[in-house]
Order: C-alpha cells, then sequence, then structure tokens
C-alpha cells in the first residue's frame, strides 16, 4: 500500500494523536549491544554511537542518561516517503512558534518528539492545518 503524497492532503486529512508517557534521546556505544532487547521506540547508528528513543522510565531504569524529555505526537495520515513538503509545513509552522521538534519517519506516519511542556500547543497548532 502506498500513502499519500499530496501535500494538501496530508495537512487536512492528519489526525493528532498524543502518546502517552514521555521520551528521551540516549546515546550509547554502538558496538554494545545490551540494550537492542529493550522495548525501543527507534534506533539509529551513527559514527559516534547508538542513538536509542526509548521511554524516560525504560531510561531511568537502566541508568541511562538524557538531557531533554519529549511528548510524541503521531500523525496518523498514512504519508509516502516520497512525499515532499508534509514535515516541513509541520517543523515550519512549530519554528515560528519556537518550538522545536524531532521528527521520525517510519513507513506509514511520521511522528514528532517534541518538549514536554509544550505538547499541549503542538496539538493546537497542529489542528490549524485541518481548520
Amino acid at each position: 500500500m502506498q500513502g499519500e503524497t499530496n501535500l494538501n492532503t496530508l495537512l487536512q486529512f492528519m489526525q493528532r494523536t498524543l502518546r502517552e508517557g514521555e521520551y528521551v534521546f540516549c546515546s550509547v556505544n554502538h558496538k554494545d549491544n545490551n540494550y537492542l532487547n529493550l522495548k525501543l521506540i527507534c534506533t539509529f547508528i551513527e559514527d559516534e554511537g547508538l542513538t536509542l528513543i526509548l521511554s524516560r522510565h525504560l531510561a531511568d531504569t537502566y541508568e541511562l542518561s538524557y538531557t531533554f524529555v519529549f511528548r510524541m505526537i503521531t500523525l496518523s495520515v498514512h504519508s509516502s516517503l516520497e512525499a515532499v513538503g508534509f514535515l516541513a509545513a509541520i517543523t515550519g509552522k512549530l519554528a515560528e512558534h519556537g518550538i522545536s521538534v524531532n521528527p521520525v519517519s517510519a513507513y506509514y506516519h511520521d511522528h514528532l518528539f517534541v518538549p514536554l511542556s509544550q505538547a499541549d500547543e503542538v496539538i493546537k497548532l497542529l489542528q490549524e492545518f485541518s481548520s
């Protein structure tokens, strides 16, 4: 099943789901496979180390260090991995309001990791796309 590529359709019909919990980004030695058995949201291999995205609770349990705490918002519209401008429109709007965002594109949906204290504001700003 191929995802949507039309920017107007994507913005108008996206549903915003604020996920339960708090999330963090951690970096560990990429040769250390001990963390791969955890219930991770995402991993990414970089030259400097293995980035883990996981629940704050799990990071605290395993004493993993992190700098910021985020909420995760899932954009429930099946966007194509080839869609042009979808995340640019969203991140641009958030930037206009001084809100940082760390987007992750998965096969079916895009996910936004936004500062814990600004999650409700982000939901309201995203609603403006479908009004």
